[in-house]
């Protein structure tokens, strides 16, 4: 049970402070006194009071000295007047200065429950609402953005979480797939039980399994004893597998088994053991390729892409770039208890304009690294590698530019390498997936196709 406020009541009038505190103390209150303004900050400053009653009219320190005192030092502290009935409408006028409410002489001991029941409720409803504040930056911690694309991530990142399916997290490298599988698992019913992480690109075949699904003693050389893999240790919890499509035909063949069955054995181990973990997995190939090619299994393909979900590169994520950047520079300065930096106008707007193929990633790295080598407060052009400074002057001011000749305009020609132009950016911008391309073009992936081998347009080029 959540303790009752603690309360100081300050009054010059002894049998005032008598009637208030017995009649506080016998419903629980915690009660201290004070004689006078001067005595009632001393004690402030040893004690924190969730309320503060005090009379208005006082000798050398009066009430609203006192109120003002704590609106500037405490201002989580809660104030209560006392006065007579001749100073009402300053009461009133310290009530507009922050004063919670007032009381007149001789206060009521009901009148004084009724304020303070008030009072309760109100900071129940601003701690609910700083936990809810505090819930939210949790849920998408690090991920900063603002722009469309990253709207529709964050709604659907709210939906997905209510859900117990697999999700499939496809995105090109640098966007930032584990902090979007961070934030499902965080938003779901499994957010109080572990987030267990692994690279499946990172691990060698031969220890991947063991990593995953754990090995019994003696299992191989250097097993010496038993250990529990990340499926074991994200019971009840959320297993991210990264990377999915470095995983080999041999281990696709067990997790499609464990995604059907939820049921797996150690290596070196015949006991089946039975586990409840979420699943979800991230990748940036173009799984539907590596299906055709036969190096991904079609039915663990099937079983993973229950709900796919598309990371935006940062190209496309226009207005974004400026916010990562703050937010990087701030990050890095505390980390490095550097002053806080500023990149100059020139500076972000050559940073928003470049097409940033490391995506979010390389964004922070470089911004660690101009924090680090930057001399002074601000982050000028000079400062930026040339590659950064190159995208300043070779950016086309418009699409027109590809098809106007020196001869003049020829509409077909014109309407053709636009074409060509919008089929290379959509490739681009989808880094080679032809389902996303297409859909960036508003066609269908066959017909994408064909136009592709007409023009004899080939990505990469």
């Amino acid at each position: 049970m959540k303790p009752a406020p603690r309360i100081l009541v300050v009054d010059d009038e002894p049998l005032t402070l008598e009637l208030i505190v017995e009649g506080l103390a016998d419903r629980g209150y915690s009660i201290d006194v004070a004689s006078s303004g001067t005595e009632a900050i001393a004690k402030a400053e040893e004690t924190s009071y969730d309320v503060v009653i005090t009379d208005l009219n006082m000798p050398g320190m009066d009430g609203m000295e006192v109120l003002d005192h704590f609106n500037e030092n405490r201002p989580g502290t809660m104030v209560i007047l006392l006065t007579a009935y001749g100073t009402i409408e300053t009461a009133v006028q310290a009530v507009k200065r922050g004063a919670f409410d007032y009381l007149t002489k001789p206060a009521k001991l009901d009148e004084i429950m009724i304020i303070l029941q008030r009072a309760e409720e109100l900071n129940a409803l601003k701690e609910e609402n700083e936990l809810l504040r505090s819930q939210i930056q949790q849920r998408f911690a690090n991920i900063i953005g603002q722009s469309p694309p990253m709207q529709r991530l964050y709604r659907t990142i709210q939906r997905v979480s209510k859900t117990a399916t697999t999700v499939l997290i496809l995105g090109e490298s640098g966007t930032g797939k584990e902090l979007i599988a961070n934030a499902i698992h965080f938003n779901s019913d499994r957010k109080d039980k572990p987030f267990v992480p692994i690279n499946c690109g990172a691990i060698p075949e031969e220890l991947l399994e063991s990593e995953l699904f754990g090995h019994e003693r003696g299992a191989f050389t250097g097993a010496l004893k038993e250990r529990k893999g990340r499926f074991e240790l994200a019971h009840q919890g959320t297993v991210f597998l990264d990377e999915i499509g470095e995983m080999s035909q041999k281990l696709q063949v067990k997790l499609l088994r464990f995604l059907q069955e939820k049921r797996f054995e150690r290596v070196g181990g015949g006991r089946t053991i039975q586990v409840d973990a979420g699943i979800i997995a991230a990748t940036n190939k173009d799984l539907e390729k590596a299906v055709e090619e036969g190096s991904f299994r079609e039915d663990l393909f099937y079983r993973l892409n229950v709900i796919p979900m598309h990371v935006p590169p940062l190209r496309e994520r226009e207005g974004d770039v400026p916010l990562l950047i703050h937010h990087f520079l701030k990050r890095h300065c505390q980390e490095k208890d550097i002053p806080l930096k500023r990149l100059s106008k020139a500076a972000v707007e050559t940073l928003d304009r470049y097409p940033w193929p490391g995506n979010v990633r390389e964004l922070e790295n470089l911004i660690e690294r101009l924090v680090i080598l930057t001399d002074g407060d601000e982050i000028d052009m000079d400062d930026l590698p040339p590659r950064f400074r190159q995208c300043q002057t070779t950016r086309p001011n418009s699409l027109l530019d590809i098809s106007v000749g020196e001869s003049g305009m020829d509409l077909k020609k014109t309407l053709d390498d636009l074409e060509n132009h919008l089929i290379k950016e959509a490739l681009r911008r989808a880094n080679g997936v032809k389902n996303r391309a297409a859909n960036l073009l508003g066609l269908n992936r066959t017909t994408l196709i064909e136009k592709m081998k007409k023009k004899k347009i080939v990505y990469p080029a």
